[in-house]
């Protein structure tokens, strides 16, 4: 009797969303997220101006991993599925457009893959996936900022922590559970003031249960 050959392990499906634009602090990055939530965030955070004349530094690198809630999970890939899993032209064809960034779109899974490359979409399902990962990307940037002030300016973090709070009452900053651990270290911290651990409380009983670690 033959033995049963074994069968290939299906390879879970990806959405990408890489973005480009000189000038910013983060000039360049891609999110990319898997079908069960998890995916990682990569980019270069732009380096600061070098002391020395003629003498350059180089950006620093951004590599971590992030886990999203059921719900964006599942709607960034409804929506990939909705667009023919990018198997589309994404760009308007609209002339005079200001440069927002150049943005690209990509699905890989065993169904298939497609990608579309864009500054500015008429789709609004193309608007309404740029959004959510440029949310994401927010809420990442503000806990490297809040880290950053933890460690070296804990009087800064009253305004960093203020200004995160209104993004994502807002919408503009989504997924604070990416930055659970940066919030828990300033909630816990006894030597930072009140009120931004106050914030830090509130913000972190916005993660859902889900996505919430110990």
């Amino acid at each position: 009797m033959r033995a049963q050959e074994a069968v290939p392990a299906r390879l879970p499906a990806t959405v990408s969303f890489s973005f480009e634009r000189p000038g910013l602090t983060v000039p360049k990055f891609t999110l990319r997220v898997t079908e069960d939530g998890s995916g990682s965030y990569r980019g270069e955070q732009a380096p600061p101006p070098s002391p020395y004349p003629g003498v350059s530094t180089k950006p620093d690198p951004i590599d971590r991993g992030v886990t999203l809630t059921a719900a964006t999970t599942g709607k960034i890939f409804a929506l990939a599925h909705d667009l023919h899993n990018f198997n589309i032209t994404c760009a308007s064809k609209a002339k005079n457009i200001a440069d927002t960034g150049k943005k690209t779109l990509l699905y890989q899974g065993p169904n298939g893959e497609g990608s579309c490359t864009y500054n500015y979409s008429d789709s609004k399902s193309v608007i309404q996936l740029t959004d959510i990962f440029l949310g994401i990307a927010a809420t990442l940037d503000e806990g490297r900022e809040l880290d950053r002030l933890h460690r070296y300016d804990r009087l800064g973090l009253d305004a960093a922590i203020g200004f995160l709070a209104q993004q994502a009452s807002q919408g503009r900053a989504l997924e604070l559970g990416t930055i659970q651990a940066t919030l828990r270290s300033i909630a816990d911290d006894a030597e930072v003031m009140q009120r931004v651990r106050t914030r830090a409380n509130t913000l972190l009983a916005l993660v859902p249960a889900e996505v919430r670690t110990q």
